[in-house]
């Protein structure tokens, strides 16, 4: 395998959370919450939407060849769309405590594994890499309306 689709994989598996034997996505969505508060809060909010943007596109590059290389459609391996996914739902926390982070992973990892609507169906709206991407965009997007109505409402 050449160094640039070795490093791809690496990428799409956020390093070694990809390949735990078990639920990587969760994996990929822990490793993600620890990560925030040193390589993504820290941005001003225009830096961390532009973050998530860059993000997005990268992700959906090398998901699409990750997806060649392990010749498997949206592998469970591949957990740089759960890293977005979780950030979406930080994103408009400045200075999260602990209970917003544990409310984003598990509303994040609830509606990435059910799939409510539109989630499972825009699993096929984009094509390859960027429909990888676009369902945990979507299920971030469930989780932080969740999270904001429980810190609208004072719970967290």
């Amino acid at each position: 395998m050449r160094s640039r689709d070795a490093w791809i994989l690496s990428f799409c598996r956020l390093g070694i959370a990809g390949l735990a034997p078990k639920a990587p996505g969760t994996w990929g969505t822990a490793l993600a919450c620890v990560l925030a508060p040193f390589v993504f809060l820290p941005f001003s909010l225009g830096g961390r939407i532009l973050a998530v943007i860059l993000l997005f596109v990268l992700g959906a590059l090398a998901a699409t060849r990750a997806e060649i290389l392990l010749n498997r459609k949206d592998p469970g391996e591949v957990v740089i769309d759960e890293l977005v996914g979780v950030w979406i739902v930080l994103l408009p926390f400045e200075h999260p405590g602990i209970g917003i982070f544990v409310a984003a992973f598990v509303f994040f990892r609830f509606f990435d594994i059910r799939k409510p609507w539109p989630v499972r169906a825009s699993e096929n709206w984009l094509p390859a890499g960027f429909g990888v991407m676009l369902d945990d965009v979507l299920a971030g997007c469930w989780a932080l309306l969740c999270v904001f109505l429980l810190r609208l409402a004072g719970a967290i």
